[in-house]
C-alpha cells in the first residue's frame, strides 16, 4: 500500500524562519532518491540546497519560484512503498536496513546514497500500484445551481495523507469557516483545491444549513473612509540577504554606541614589501598575496596587543565576553548584496593561509554558496570600501561584534617623508569601535598600531 508522505521546510539553522524558493531540482512525477537535493531556497545568508529525506515518487509541489515560505511549511509530497519492486532500492523509501527515510534535511549530511537520475512516472502507474483512490459520490441536485461548485467526496476513515492545496489563503480561508478540506473534489488541475472551490462549499453549508440570525455590528465612522492612496514608485520587498543586512544594520544602531577615530598612513612600505613577496622565485615562490591579506594579518596581530575589541557584550547578564578566537570577517559586494564571510581561526593563521581563505570565501560568495556557518560568528570585520574609489568611511558595526576596521584607497599623495616633501602611497584607516567595551585610549592604540604595521611592516617580524 502506497504511503504519501509531507516533507516541510526544515530548520535552516542559524535562527532563520523563512526561505524563498528559487529553483526547483524536481518536477512532480520524477522519482527521488533518499537525501537527493529537490529545492533550491535562498535564506538570509545563503543558497542552499535542500535534500528529501525520503525516496519515491514526488505526487505535489507547493509553491512556485520566488515564493517565500515560513520554516515548517509544506515543500512536496512523495510516494513512498509504492512500486517498489520497479525501483531499485537506493530510490525506494528504504535503505539496506529497512529505515523509511534518513531523517536528514542538508546536503551533505545523508546515508550516502548515490544521486540517482530523475524519472519521470506516469500517474496511471501510482494508481495502478494500490493508491486509494476516492470516487465522489453522487450527489442529488434540487435546483440549478448559478455557477458550478465543488462536490464534497466521502473519505475513509485511512486517510491521512496531505490535502491537495498549494495556497496558504485557501487553507486560512477553510479554517475560518470549520471547513474540511478533505470533503471537497478541486476542481483544479489534478483534483487541485482553489479559492473558487472552498468559496462555493461555504455559500453551500450557508444555504443548506439554518444560521442563527446576526447582531449588527455597528461600524465606525472611520472604518468607511477610503484607504490613504499608496505612495507611488518602485517597491522593493526587503527579505533575503537585502532584509537580513537592513534588519543587522539598524540593530547595531538602536543598541551599540559606537564612535569613530581615524588616521591617514604611509602604505609605501608596505606595498613595496608585497611586491617583494610576490616578486620572489626559486624556493621562495608561493601563492600572491593580496593587500588584504596582509591588512587582516595586521589585525590580527592588532587584536592581540588589544583584545578589548575582539569581545561582545551580553546585555542581558550586563557583561562584556572577551573572545579567545579570531574569527575574522571581510565585507564582500556580491550580486546578491554586501556579505561577511569569516575567516575562522585568523589569529593562528599567517598571510598566505589568510590570503588563501579570503580567496576561497570570495569565490564563494560570487557564485552564492556561501553557508550559513561561513557567514556567521564572526568577531571582528575588516571592511575595504577603497576598491570603490573613496577614501574615508564611518562604518556600521556588525553586530554583534565590537570593532570594524575601514580601509580606503591606497593613492599617491604629497608625503612629509625624513623631512622631505615627496610622493607616498597614502591610505586613511579608520576604526569604528562599541564604546561600552572599551575607551578611547584603547581604540587610539589599536589603530595607531595598524598605521605603524602599514608603515613600518618589519614591525609585524616580533610576532612571527
Amino acid at each position: 500500500m502506497p504511503q504519501v508522505l509531507e516533507f516541510k521546510l526544515p530548520d535552516l539553522g542559524e535562527g532563520l524562519t523563512e526561505a524563498e524558493i528559487v529553483r526547483w531540482l524536481v518536477e512532480v512525477g520524477d522519482v527521488v532518491a533518499i537525501d537527493q537535493p529537490v529545492v533550491e531556497v535562498e535564506t538570509a545568508k545563503a543558497m542552499v540546497e535542500v535534500p528529501c529525506p525520503y525516496g519515491g515518487v514526488v505526487t505535489a509541489r507547493f509553491g512556485e519560484e520566488g515564493t517565500e515560505l515560513p520554516v515548517g511549511s509544506p515543500l512536496l509530497t512523495v510516494a513512498v512503498g509504492s512500486a517498489e519492486g520497479d525501483l531499485p532500492e537506493d530510490l525506494s523509501g528504504k535503505g539496506a536496513d529497512g529505515a523509511e527515510s534518513s531523517g536528514n534535511v542538508l546536503v551533505g549530511y545523508g546515508t550516502g546514497a548515490p544521486a540517482a537520475r530523475r524519472r519521470r512516472v506516469r500517474p496511471e502507474a501510482i494508481s495502478a500500484a494500490g493508491a486509494p483512490v476516492a470516487e465522489p459520490a453522487p450527489v442529488p441536485v434540487t435546483a440549478p445551481a448559478p455557477a458550478p461548485g465543488p462536490v464534497p467526496a466521502p473519505v475513509s476513515d485511512e486517510a491521512s495523507g496531505p490535502v491537495a492545496v498549494v495556497s496558504p489563503l485557501v487553507r486560512r480561508l477553510a479554517r475560518q469557516h470549520d471547513l474540511d478540506l478533505r470533503q471537497l473534489t478541486g476542481s483544479g488541475r489534478d483534483g487541485l483545491i482553489l479559492r473558487a472551490d472552498v468559496e462555493s462549499a461555504i455559500k453551500a453549508a450557508a444555504n443548506g444549513t439554518a444560521v442563527a440570525p446576526s447582531v449588527p455590528v455597528p461600524v465606525s465612522p472611520l472604518a468607511s473612509r477610503p484607504a490613504p492612496a499608496p505612495v507611488a514608485g518602485e517597491r522593493i520587498p526587503l527579505r533575503g540577504v537585502r532584509g537580513a543586512v537592513a534588519d543587522k544594520l539598524a540593530r547595531s544602531r538602536r543598541e551599540i554606541p559606537d564612535a569613530t577615530c581615524w588616521v591617514d598612513a604611509d602604505a609605501t612600505e608596505l606595498m613595496a614589501a608585497r611586491a617583494a613577496m610576490n616578486g620572489a622565485g626559486g624556493p621562495s615562490a608561493g601563492p600572491k598575496v593580496s593587500v588584504l591579506a596582509l591588512l587582516a594579518r595586521i589585525c590580527t596581530a592588532a587584536l592581540a596587543r588589544f583584545p578589548e575589541l575582539n569581545s561582545m557584550v551580553d546585555l542581558e547578564a550586563r557583561e562584556i565576553v572577551r573572545l579567545p578566537a579570531v574569527h575574522l570577517g571581510f565585507a564582500a559586494q556580491t550580486e546578491r548584496g554586501l556579505v561577511v564571510p569569516v575567516v575562522r581561526d585568523a589569529q593562528s593563521r599567517n598571510a598566505e593561509s589568510i590570503g588563501a581563505e579570503i580567496g576561497r570565501l570570495t569565490e564563494a560568495a560570487r557564485t552564492g554558496t556561501l553557508t550559513p556557518a561561513e557567514l556567521t560568528g564572526g568577531t571582528f570585520t575588516l571592511n575595504n570600501y577603497g576598491v570603490f574609489g573613496v577614501d574615508g568611511s564611518t562604518p556600521i558595526i556588525n553586530h554583534p561584534e565590537a570593532a570594524m576596521l575601514g580601509v580606503g584607497r591606497i593613492v599617491p599623495k604629497p608625503w612629509v617623508h625624513r623631512g622631505e616633501l615627496a610622493v607616498r602611497q597614502v591610505v586613511q584607516l579608520s576604526l569604528t569601535f562599541d564604546h561600552r567595551v572599551c575607551d578611547g585610549g584603547t581604540a587610539g592604540g589599536f589603530l595607531r598600531y595598524v598605521a605603524d604595521c602599514v608603515e613600518q611592516p618589519a614591525l609585524l617580524l616580533r610576532t612571527l
